[in-house]
């Protein structure tokens, strides 16, 4: 193994899921552009058109899983190495080709039904990269150091979510709104193209991991477990569901929640999710670190017993109309710092959780299928439920009730696994 080949994976791992979710972010960020242009169908009022804009949000989250075990299973077979390049061309391929669709008023119904196709695609192919990026960077990683290199993956998610709230911040400062509907919120989707072929490149360069490569010189490989690969799934999807239904509450809905529901106007609300996600990348690095020094189930309850105390009485400080833009920051801070505490250890728990032979597979499906029914409907289920009850608390609720589950699901984890060797 060349010297510099832990450095070169952990970059080569990382940029994929920076690509990933700065589009995800910008889809998220612009969803209320891209209602008006593709889901705002004759006669239906604005908050369907926004509903319908995180259905299709949503079904890209449920294509994530069999992605997972599709690519998975080929990544489990033939290495990590060429299954995250194939998965890597054809995701910024989709993410490119959303900003060539025509809007609802050129070509009708086909627009959104195009644009969802789109997003169903890009949903099978980020399935595909997680559980081969955590993988790559953990098999990679040095003994002791697993939390630390699992944890870069979560930091480039950071920086996936900062980039792409970035760039549609600078967009609607540069443009006029009449611009950023019409045409301007196209660009963060075509900058996809750049990005994918520096990381095509990185990942072409980079070697096959050490632990996929002892494997594949077995003599024989043993089959796996398949009721305990499934245990573990369940397992997993317990142990990261809070990771999975906080993260997506107060990264990427709150803006559309502080807008839609508390009337914030679009650049203060972008401001203030630019800064919880600051609070989320400032943490993830750190809880990795700690995680390895004192063991991914402590670091993991710690932030998850928070966010059980904390989620009402912050969100009642955000829905009170004496709270500053200050105050409303330190909010979001502290919300997003909680979510990075969780998202530090979470890869590096979840790969110690398989062995080598099902590990992309495994990991993979237990994350997906947690951000396709956590993560993916949260947007949905959260707006869905204020437009029928007319309760602003609904999102601390759903941040409440998947903390109770992940709390005994994690009290399950062996204090040690941090300590073990990665090979069974």
């Amino acid at each position: 193994m060349q010297p510099d080949a832990h450095k070169r994976a952990l970059i080569a791992g990382s940029i994929g899921n920076f690509i990933e979710w700065y589009e995800f972010a910008v889809y998220g960020f612009l969803a209320t552009v891209i209602a008006k242009n593709f889901f705002q169908l004759e006669g239906e009022a604005g908050l369907t058109s926004l509903i319908l804009t995180y259905a299709s949000f949503a079904i890209a989250f449920f294509f994530r899983p069999l992605g997972a075990v599709v690519f998975g299973r080929i990544g489990d077979r033939i290495g990590r190495k060429p299954t995250l390049i194939i998965v890597l061309v054809l995701m910024t391929l989709a993410t490119a080709a959303i900003g060539l669709v025509p809007v609802y008023a050129s070509i009708g119904i086909a627009a959104p039904l195009i644009i969802t196709l789109l997003r169903i695609l890009q949903g099978l192919f980020a399935g595909g990269e997680y559980g081969g990026a955590v993988s790559l960077m953990t098999e990679f990683a040095p003994r002791g150091k697993r939390g630390l290199y699992g944890a870069w993956q979560s930091f480039t998610v950071a920086l996936g979510l900062l980039a792409g709230a970035g760039i549609v911040a600078l967009l609607s400062a540069l443009l006029t709104p009449a611009a950023l509907h019409d045409w301007g919120w196209r660009i963060p989707f075509f900058l996809a193209l750049p990005m994918g072929v520096v990381a095509l490149w990185l990942r072409v360069s980079m070697e096959e991991t050490p632990s996929f490569v002892q494997q594949q010189e077995k003599p024989v490989a043993a089959q796996a477990d398949t009721v305990a690969t499934v245990k573990a799934i369940v397992m997993g999807i317990g142990r990261v569901m809070v990771w999975s239904a906080a993260g997506y509450t107060y990264l990427v809905i709150m803006p559309t929640y502080l807008q839609s529901a508390l009337h914030t106007g679009f650049n203060q609300a972008l401001l203030i999710a630019v800064i919880s996600n600051i609070g989320f990348a400032l943490t993830i690095i750190p809880s990795g670190i700690l995680s390895d020094r004192i063991g991914r189930r402590t670091v993991m309850i710690i932030a998850t017993v928070l966010l059980l105390l904390l989620a009402l009485p912050l969100l009642k400080i955000l829905q009170a109309e004496s709270s500053t833009l200050a105050v409303k920051a330190v909010v979001v801070l502290i919300a997003g710092g909680l979510v990075g505490m969780l998202a530090g250890p979470g890869p590096a728990m979840l790969s110690e959780m398989f062995p080598t032979r099902v590990r992309y597979t495994g990991l993979g499906l237990a994350y997906s299928l947690s951000n396709a029914i956590f993560s993916g409907c949260a947007g949905l289920i959260i707006t869905g439920l204020i437009k029928e009850t007319g309760n602003l608390d609904i999102p601390a609720y759903y941040v409440m009730a998947t903390a109770v589950v992940s709390i005994v699901a994690l009290l399950t984890l062996r204090k040690d696994d941090h300590l073990r060797s990665l090979e069974e």
